[in-house]
């Protein structure tokens, strides 16, 4: 076994390493975690409303949600601060200081609790004369300093708006805090708002060098707490599917904004919808939503464990839509390693729960292979579905059904010799 082991060794050494985002080697799956911003957004006044403003307590609390209600064992791990956190003025040295009323014990210890729960803080800044709150925002000059604040706090993510600053300041700004993260020595994933503030798309957007730059970032608006916010996303993100879908990958994602299920603006089958279709995308799952009394409905949603592995997949391939029906009927398509693949059939309608038929050669699977399927919500399997054979399933109106499936049987061959044969590294359908 140590000849073996010496072996994998070996070959693991000999094959080329991909070139990843900041060289930093963070984000090799989307991040997971927790961000107050869409629910709490900048309420800041703790004498009127203590439980629910911005301060350390807050965020004391969600860790220690995020520690003991089975979070991070799915891999929920960061707990992201946002906006309206620090003072209205830097310190004598030009530092950041967080507000002293409402963060008494600064940050590091916030860092420190959140650290021993075996979590990661994120924190938030913003490239330009203020944040979009009014707080103290980094311009150039603060740069080094303000990267070297937060390592020393001991942050682990970063989130860089882009308020009050123009596009020749972002084109600096955003690729200077890289390298000066980087040269803090300390790992912190590098969440840039840099393509939303140039409207998302080429020739102002340049992907390549974005996914040099920054870890993840966000390409569109805000997410608000609606059913049409969520739309929206997601009709920008399908429109524009060629341009972003390569871009992301191991180390650098694009992030179509945080999950509000568990809120007040989804209903339960749109908040299923949310779930699949940003796990589809491949997107960042940093949920906002109080966890101290989420519902059991919106929790079960969000600790679905085959919709997190789906999510983490090594393989970091964003899904795209493939289909799109004038029955209001949309298929959307992820790949995923050992040639498997995720399938979410989303309805638009707005009436009744529709029957839709179609089969995998329609959605061009590859021929005469045998799938086993999973429903990701129900759990249900479906075994030994081949490309050719029709099959229908039932989406309830603004719903989604969500499939796993793996090949059991590629075609005409025994299922043993199948079993040790490489993944089928050609297995790319439709998509790429």
């Amino acid at each position: 076994s140590g000849l073996a082991l010496a072996l994998a060794l070996a070959l693991a050494l000999a094959l080329p390493l991909p070139t990843l985002a900041l060289e930093n080697g963070l984000a090799l799956t989307p991040p997971m975690g927790w961000l107050a911003w869409e629910r709490f957004r900048c309420n800041v006044d703790c004498r009127a409303d203590p439980r629910n403003c911005i301060s350390e307590t807050l965020f004391f609390e969600m860790a220690d949600r995020l520690a003991e209600d089975g979070w991070r064992e799915l891999g929920y791990e960061y707990i992201n601060i946002d906006d309206c956190w620090s003072a209205k003025q830097r310190d004598a040295a030009g530092r950041l200081v967080p507000d002293p009323e409402r963060f008494p014990r600064g940050i590091k210890a916030l860092a420190d609790y959140v650290h021993a729960r075996g979590l990661k803080l994120g924190i938030y800044g913003d490239l330009g004369t203020l944040t979009c709150g009014g707080y103290p925002g980094t311009t150039l000059d603060r740069v080094k300093q303000d990267a070297q604040t937060f390592a020393e706090w001991g942050v682990d993510m970063l989130k860089l708006d882009g308020c009050y600053s123009s596009g020749e300041e972002q084109a600096e700004g955003y690729p200077e805090m890289a390298r000066a993260l980087n040269a803090t020595g300390r790992p912190i994933v590098y969440s840039c708002s840099w393509p939303a503030y140039q409207g998302g798309l080429p020739p102002k957007v340049n992907y390549t060098v974005l996914a040099e730059v920054c870890n993840l970032w966000r390409n569109y608006d805000d997410i608000q707490d609606s059913w049409d916010s969520v739309l929206s996303i997601l009709d920008w993100f399908s429109a524009n599917q060629d341009v972003l879908q390569p871009a992301a990958g191991p180390g650098h994602w694009n992030d179509p904004d945080m999950l509000i299920i568990g809120n007040f603006g989804l209903s339960y089958e749109q908040s299923r919808s949310q779930m699949a279709l940003w796990t589809v995308m491949a997107a960042p799952l940093l949920m906002s939503t109080d966890l101290r009394t989420i519902s059991p409905s919106a929790k079960e949603i969000l600790q679905n464990r085959l919709m997190i592995q789906i999510n983490q997949d090594p393989l970091g391939i964003q899904g795209r839509r493939i289909v799109k029906e004038k029955s209001h009927i949309e298929v959307f398509l992820r790949p995923l390693s050992q040639a498997a693949s995720a399938l979410v059939f989303f309805s638009r309608r707005t009436d009744m729960p529709f029957l839709y038929t179609t089969s995998l050669a329609k959605l061009h699977f590859p021929e005469d292979t045998v799938y086993e399927v999973q429903d990701v919500y129900s759990g249900k399997i479906i075994s030994g579905l081949k490309t050719g054979d029709s099959f229908s399933v039932i989406i309830n109106p603004s719903g989604v059904v969500m499939w796993y499936l793996y090949p059991v049987a590629l075609p005409a061959q025994p299922w043993h010799v199948v079993r040790q044969q490489a993944p089928s590294e050609g297995f790319h359908p439709v998509l790429l």
